[in-house]
């Protein structure tokens, strides 16, 4: 009987150390930047129209860095580009999951011709931010007030903001709906962004590695707040979206299969505020503006008409 009590003692620890271990693999696989070798790698422009934003973009007299220092020691950087006619309005841009700010060049564009100032962050973890983990928008949500106050405090108070996100960053601005803003963000715009970090990952993980959520996403879980300070569950786009009072738009590709569509339907019937949704035939992840740049921004040119004061 004894003999019994340690042997089940030893596979309750080599089951428990089983876990951890499974745990921080799926951690630093998820969480930790780096490479991804299930993420498409980024293409170089196609058409001369691309090639010529792109060098637009990348033009170092067209722009220039900010910094700003978060709540928790990182350097975070963002490129600037201020507008030829400086109306009094700016927009703030979040990129992806394992993107950087210089991967924005089209959506810098298109809110560039429409006389706004834009200010694309790296999100932290990212480009050339400080930081050791990916935050799924939750921790860069804090990092979006600091950038908003840091145009506030260098364009002046009466400028007006939207914000816009594609991929983790459309659930990056989604979650910046429920903090306290000022008066001078006016609108939101995201692009294909998940309702939830807890539900995209259990959805990768099944589509990935065919394994269920349960009991690996909550154990990698409890690992990411140890390592870097949250539960998937706090970070849920969908709880923030219900405190959210702003104008939104929401735009999802139909063939997409990296957040699905079907997530569109659950941030959109989140909040109660005013809001648009497009949903975009044939397109995949990230790819609604692609598939029709001109009806893109047009769609996004008349939700900003509809929902500024400039």
């Amino acid at each position: 009987m004894k003999y019994l009590k340690w042997l089940c003692l030893v596979l309750v620890i080599l089951i428990f150390a089983g876990l951890i271990y499974v745990g921080n693999y799926f951690y630093e696989y998820a969480i930790i930047p780096s490479e991804k070798d299930f993420l498409s790698p980024d293409t170089a422009p196609e058409t001369a129209e691309e090639k010529q934003v792109e060098d637009w973009y990348t033009n170092d007299a067209n722009r220039n860095r900010w910094h700003i220092r978060s709540e928790d020691g990182l350097k975070l950087s963002a490129i600037f580009i201020p507008s030829e006619e400086q109306d009094g309005k700016t927009a703030i841009l979040a990129h992806g999951y394992m993107d950087t700010a210089e991967s924005m060049a089209e959506y810098a564009k298109m809110y560039h011709d429409m006389g706004y100032n834009v200010l694309v962050p790296d999100a932290r973890g990212h480009g050339q931010s400080q930081g050791d983990y990916i935050g799924f928008g939750w921790h860069e949500r804090k990092d979006y007030l600091q950038w908003i106050d840091q145009v506030l405090t260098r364009q002046g108070n009466d400028e007006t903001i939207t914000l816009y996100g594609v991929s983790m960053g459309a659930a990056t601005v989604m979650m910046v709906s429920g903090e306290s803003l000022p008066a001078n963000v006016v609108s939101i715009i995201e692009d294909c962004g998940y309702a939830s970090v807890e539900e995209e990952l259990s959805y990768q993980l099944k589509d990935q590695f065919d394994l269920p959520a349960f009991p690996l996403i909550s154990i990698t879980s409890a690992v990411t707040k140890v390592r870097a300070g949250y539960f998937f569950g706090e970070a849920d786009v969908t709880k923030q979206l219900a405190k959210n009072h702003l104008p939104m738009f929401f735009i999802h590709g139909k063939e997409d299969k990296f957040v699905p569509f079907s997530m569109l339907e659950e941030v959109y019937q989140a909040t109660e505020a005013p809001k648009e949704k497009w949903e975009v035939d044939h397109a995949a992840h990230a790819d609604s503006y692609k598939q029709d740049p001109d009806l893109y921004q047009k769609k996004v040119h008349s939700f900003l008409q509809q929902h500024t004061n400039k």
